[in-house]
């Protein structure tokens, strides 16, 4: 991919409206609403001796203004302006963006932090398999830049490979059917050509389930030379590979879950039930982190692998 993985997110990342529907995607998709309170809950648990923390792909800033907030100071490092403009704002409307130091950058490059600078290294949401061929490299930067403690989520080859034969996997998580979300209405209006299209593909699943990619890199490539705008070739990781990696930089006590893991078994109309009720809903993210904590089913989270550890 040479640099293909860095230009190829920041023409993405880059669009105008990233900032606006990155902001609302919590209010939009209950998957993202269950990870998001997973991490939070994780976050919230894990700041003792926190002081200072990096946020590598720290988007619209859900998690640098949470830590912010409780008083920690954070280091908001992102390739996207639009949505460093957008957590720059809700950080000042909070009233903590004293606390923010907002740098745009691409995870491939960390030169600019020496070893051990933030008490608190974390990555959400998957930026760190969007840097494919680069991606154990960054993981390996990110530690060194750790002091004390890592939190990551990275894509998930057990939880996202299903999704090849499920091509309306997106319509079970639907918040609002009447959101004017512009993907929330794509995916119900193409539900049945979606399904009517679809056919079963072993080879695909099967190449997806041994190199961990989905998609094809050189149409990525070729797609992003003639101008256009593709998505991130994504590199989806097993939790025993991932921690073999972290281990090999000097990261112990690591443990992993699989946020989404309870949420996938339940049909829409009842999650959209559940969410909609406070005292239901509050119980079920609780309950939801005990359950997606659990080893055995930490590969299967939604599409997202969640992995936090020690720095030695």
């Amino acid at each position: 991919m040479d640099n293909y993985s860095e230009k190829i997110s920041e023409r993405m990342w880059n669009q105008p409206d990233k900032g606006e529907l990155e902001a609302e995607r919590e209010k939009t998709f209950i998957d993202d609403i269950v990870q998001k309170a997973h991490i939070e809950r994780e976050l919230l648990q894990s700041l003792d001796g926190i002081s200072t923390a990096f946020d590598g792909g720290a988007g619209c800033g859900r998690f640098s203004i949470l830590l912010a907030k409780h008083g920690v100071r954070v280091t908001h490092f992102d390739i996207s302006q639009p949505m460093i403009n957008k957590a720059r704002e809700i950080a000042e409307r909070e009233g903590v963006a004293d606390r923010i130091t907002f740098v745009k950058g691409a995870l491939e490059d960390l030169s600019a932090y020496a070893d051990r600078s933030f008490d608190l290294v974390m990555s959400f949401d998957s930026p760190i398999s969007y840097t494919y061929p680069n991606h154990e490299k960054v993981i390996g930067e990110l530690v060194r830049i750790a002091k004390k403690r890592i939190m990551f989520s990275v894509s998930s080859r057990l939880g996202s490979v299903p999704y090849l034969s499920n091509p309306i996997q997106k319509n079970q998580f639907i918040l609002d059917k009447n959101s004017k979300d512009s993907w929330v209405q794509w995916c119900l209006s193409s539900r049945e050509q979606m399904i009517e299209g679809f056919s079963f593909s072993k080879e695909s699943v099967v190449k997806a389930y041994e190199t961990g990619l989905l998609g094809d890199v050189e149409e990525t490539k070729e797609a992003y030379d003639r101008g256009e705008v593709p998505w991130c070739v994504t590199y989806h990781f097993m939790p025993d590979e991932l921690e073999n990696i972290l281990k090999k930089y000097g990261v112990n006590n690591i443990t992993f879950a699989g946020p989404g893991a309870y949420a996938r078994t339940i049909p829409n109309e009842i999650l959209v039930k559940i969410m909609n009720d406070q005292k239901q809903r509050e119980d079920f993210l609780e309950f939801c982190h005990m359950y997606d904590s659990n080893p055995y089913v930490c590969g299967m989270g939604k599409d997202n692998l969640f992995v936090k550890g020690e720095r030695g």
